[in-house]
């Protein structure tokens, strides 16, 4: 009874392992995959896969780098020969990249792979650097994975607070994760530092308003759009203040903003629609 037990479960693991060697999930986005071999979907009318490495090139962004392709062939992946001029193909990666999976450890050691590429090292140089640190940052902020930023950001923050534009992405992380209270005091010490710098002043206030200190967002957004030569930006800074008395329904103050708002956003901007949602609205709960 031992033996066929025993035998029952060699065939299970053995179907196991077989499975998991050919599985894959397209579940995990790019910039999740830093550093790690990928897998893109293929089409329904090929047969065989595309895969790679993806890395974060500090200056240019999310990168795949190809190596070539692989066909499941009977419970098993098979490379494909590739044309040596292909192995050096690089492709940006750009936020509409559809999800990829992520090799695993059986699936590297059946494909002959390294752990990662030889090559890796040239874009990790400096990487303890806080222009290094606040440049990854900045490409994870611009993809809208903040909560990757901070690591990076955090740690040049405590070398170098005043790095130029450090002070900024980390609030701007703060802010895009909802820690406005973690973004305030950033700001307060990049504004004594820098008081000049009107992106501060738009950060601030977004954090103030978020946490329903309107009165200090509005002394804010006043100095920041004062201090601002960006039409853009004043409006964005605008819009977010009529938003705020919109919500409280204090209409005196929200014409107010609403009347900046025009003043600075293109006409049918986005901005201006906002204000038109807003007056068309204003007696809905």
């Amino acid at each position: 009874m031992r033996i066929i037990i025993l035998a029952l479960i060699l065939i299970s693991n053995i179907g196991f392992s077989q499975n998991n060697l050919t599985e894959l999930k397209f579940d995990t986005k790019y910039f999740n995959a830093v550093d790690k071999w990928v897998v893109f979907p293929k089409k329904d009318t090929d047969s065989t896969y595309t895969y790679g490495f993806i890395y974060l090139d500090n200056q240019a962004g999310f990168t795949f780098n190809y190596k070539t392709q692989f066909q499941i062939d009977e419970q098993n992946l098979k490379n494909i020969t590739k044309d040596s001029i292909l192995g050096f193909m690089k492709y940006r990666l750009e936020p509409n990249t559809s999800l990829v999976s992520v090799l695993t450890e059986n699936q590297i050691s059946t494909l002959n792979l390294p752990k990662e590429p030889e090559w890796l090292s040239i874009y990790k140089a400096g990487s303890d650097e806080v222009d290094y640190l606040k440049n990854e940052g900045y490409h994870f902020n611009h993809v809208g994975a903040s909560d990757l930023a901070l690591k990076p950001l955090l740690k040049a923050y405590a070398i170098e607070p005043h790095f130029d534009g450090l002070e900024f992405e980390l609030s701007f992380a703060y802010n895009h994760l909802g820690q406005y209270e973690n973004a305030i005091p950033i700001l307060e010490k990049a504004i004594e530092n820098n008081p000049k710098n009107f992106y501060f002043y738009r950060e601030l206030g977004y954090s103030y308003a978020n946490l329903n200190k309107i009165q200090e967002a509005e002394k804010t957004y006043h100095k920041g759009i004062k201090m601002s030569d960006n039409d853009f930006e004043k409006s964005e800074m605008a819009v977010n203040m009529a938003q705020a008395y919109f919500k409280l329904k204090n209409k005196e103050k929200f014409h107010e903003w609403a009347k900046l708002t025009k003043k600075y956003a293109k006409e049918n901007s986005r901005y201006v629609q906002y204000i038109e949602y807003f007056e068309q609205n204003w007696n809905k709960k």
